[in-house]
């Protein structure tokens, strides 16, 4: 019995990416991977693109979109949500609403109607199989690890499986994990030898492959791989001649086999996205039990993709307001297309790649969630959006939307400039990592050792984490946002809110407020709590009131303490800029370096003018105080090792605290 190769990739570039990139994967890997194919006639293979990607080359390369129409007998087109969402991290009618978006453009411009799903990330849960059914697929590509957890005892995995879900039936391909780490790493001799091993397996025959189109020439190294020395050519070459191999669309093979068995999936996705889910420390020991083979991986699963919402609160918060704007869908093609944007996956999670460390991404989901909201008109509203119990306050003018949190300490959880559809709040906490306990400074003279590595490169799962001088691993306790009230030592340095390593002695940074009046451009806030020191509470109160209206934001605060003990209380803003090149703070820079210097100023007010917007912001305060300026850097893993990426800029505004204090601020947009 001939082996039946079942080759496809998926390809996908996040949602308003920057040009260049989706060019330079044009470039190097889409356009020679399909010329490559032309070559090749015989070599059926299956393809999924996300539908923003397609139109993005429709739009820009008609070349590389007139090849792909050319080809389009030799290819079978999966479908898959239009702007590449988690299907199960969307409502029902936005999964159908967006798979038939796909469909519809796969029939116009290849004259197919998809059979086949791609789901985004394999991320599988049940819930998502009445809603491809309706869309007339038949068939979803899971990796061969789902079925493994869920039939630990199965040893066959090379076809096709059945499952349901009140009687609505789907079949399901497992990607063969050997294969998804071999090609195109390997050297075709080894490659050869694991394809060569699927004719002495009983049962099916099936040797399936289905994985990212950009490991053909985007990921590191790749393209002098896979087009310069001609993997892909000689591969395709060497496969058609193998008189053991039939190459096949998965179409093909499934009308003409029947399933293995009947399977019954847990909620998950792959192996490493379970790993990547969890938060640092579980992360790690995950990771290094795995290593030691303790346990059949088949036995060990990390958390479900959805952990991402409470690993992340940056994450939850977007994904909850887009859950949120779902239900309130009205008849406007606008809106529709704008939540679907808003729902692309990429933003949500981390892994390999930067995800939610990526503040453009970030800007790009609440770019839509914001057009979203103006279409909607938009207005004060009281609800729980982030999902934890506890309403959140939504306050909008003519300029600004502005949503605060009594739950996290009165914080501003978003601040929206309505004509630019950009949040000024879209910061990101740091995060411990798993992989920061591998981060490692290179020596100069250090150079890596390609035999090191299994095959002729590694995957981007093999990265060595280094970087060229020391880095400072700084974590945050609390969330970063803004309006975030300190209660700390008399003398702190800027260095010491930079790394948040200044004591705090209140119990307002993160704990909840009492909503004591809320009104169409008031909310009025209030916390008993207290000041900690030498093992004694001291009662105090903090009063915080905001008043809102057009371009500005008042803020009032009085604090009360039964503490006579001299502190510092800080109040701290955390702001996000595109781009800190392009700021001026009373008219300085930050200068440039690794990572950007701080700024002490004293004055009665701090005026930031951001060239990338073309705005001012003013801050305005009661009295001269000292203001602290500092730029605040995550360090993420990324497909090139290691990431430094400035996430936001802390502003602390310190005045000087005995047993009462008053103030006032106010936050404007010139």
């Amino acid at each position: 019995m001939k082996t039946a190769l079942l080759f496809g990739i998926h390809c996908h570039q996040p949602i308003d990416n920057f040009d260049w990139v989706i060019y330079d994967a044009i470039e190097k890997s889409y356009k020679p991977f399909f010329e490559t194919l032309k070559e090749f006639p015989e070599f059926k293979i299956s393809v999924h693109f996300s539908g923003s990607l397609l139109e993005f080359i429709q739009n820009n390369d008609n070349e590389l979109f007139s090849l792909m129409k050319r080809l389009s007998s030799q290819i079978e087109f999966f479908s898959g949500g239009f702007y590449e969402p988690v299907l199960a991290s969307i409502p029902s009618k936005d999964r159908i609403g967006q798979i038939k978006k796909l469909n519809s453009f796969i029939k116009e411009h290849f004259n197919q109607t998809p059979k086949g799903l791609w789901l985004t990330e394999r991320v599988w849960e049940n819930t998502v199989i009445k809603d491809i059914k309706q869309c007339g697929i038949e068939y979803v590509i899971v990796d061969d690890y789902h079925i493994s957890t869920s039939n630990p005892s199965e040893k066959e995995l090379n076809g096709y499986f059945l499952t349901e879900e009140s009687g609505e039936i789907i079949s399901l391909f497992p990607i063969d994990q050997g294969l998804r780490y071999a090609i195109p790493f390997y050297t075709l001799e080894q490659t050869s030898e694991i394809l060569k091993s699927f004719k002495n397996i009983k049962g099916k025959n099936a040797a399936i492959i289905f994985d990212d189109g950009e490991k053909f020439g985007i990921w590191p190294k790749t393209y002098e791989t896979v087009y310069e020395k001609q993997w892909l050519k000689d591969f395709i070459a060497r496969t058609l001649e193998d008189k053991d191999i039939i190459v096949q669309t998965f179409n093909e093979y499934y009308k003409h086999n029947d399933p293995i068995g009947l399977s019954y999936l847990p909620s998950v996705s792959y192996f490493e996205m379970g790993e990547w889910t969890l938060n640092g420390k579980d992360a790690y020991t995950l990771e290094e039990f795995s290593k030691k083979n303790l346990l059949d991986k088949r036995f060990l699963r990390g958390g479900i993709w959805k952990n991402f919402f409470t690993k992340y609160q940056e994450s939850n918060w977007i994904h909850k307001r887009v859950l949120e704007l779902s239900k309130k869908q009205f008849d406007s093609v606008e809106y529709k297309e704008a939540l679907y944007k808003a729902q692309c996956n990429d933003v949500l999670w981390h892994g390999v790649f930067g995800g939610i460390y990526l503040p453009n991404l970030r800007d790009t989901a609440y770019k839509y969630i914001i057009e979203c909201e103006k279409l909607l008109g938009v207005k004060k509203q009281i609800l729980d959006i982030d999902i934890n119990g506890v309403d959140e306050y939504k306050y909008a003018t003519d300029d600004i939307l502005v949503i605060v949190s009594s739950h996290l300490a009165g914080q501003i959880f978003e601040l929206d400039l309505l004509d630019k559809n950009y949040n000024l709040q879209n910061t990101l906490s740091r995060y411990e990592e798993s992989y920061h306990k591998k981060i490692e400074v290179e020596s100069p003279d250090e150079i890596l050792n390609d035999d090191d590595i299994p095959g002729e490169i590694a995957t981007i799962h093999d990265n060595i984490l280094k970087v060229d001088q020391e880095i400072s691993l700084d974590y945050d306790w609390y969330l970063k946002k803004s309006a975030i009230d300190h209660i700390t030592a008399k003398e702190i340095l800027i260095e010491d809110l930079e790394r948040n390593s200044f004591p705090e002695y209140g119990d307002f940074a993160n704990q909840p407020y009492e909503v004591t009046k809320s009104t169409k451009k008031k909310l009025n806030l209030k916390r008993n709590g207290g000041i900690y020191k030498d093992n004694k509470k001291l009662d105090t109160c903090v009063v915080k009131k905001y008043f809102f209206k057009n371009n500005y934001i008042d803020i009032n605060e009085t604090v009360l303490s039964a503490s006579s003990e001299k502190f510092t209380f800080m109040h701290e803003w955390n702001l996000h800029f595109a781009d800190l090149d392009k700021l001026f703070f009373n008219g300085v820079r930050l200068e440039k370096g690794k990572q950007y210097s701080n700024l002490e100023i004293i004055a009665k007010e701090l005026r930031i003018y951001d060239r990338y917007l073309d705005k001012t912001f003013l801050f305005s305060f009661d009295r001269k105080i000292k203001v602290f300026v500092a730029a605040l850097n995550s360090i993420s893993q990324s497909e090139q090792g290691v990431d430094i990426t400035n996430q936001g800029v802390t502003l602390g505004f310190l005045y000087p605290f005995e047993k009462r204090l008053q103030f006032d601020i106010r936050f404007k947009i010139v």
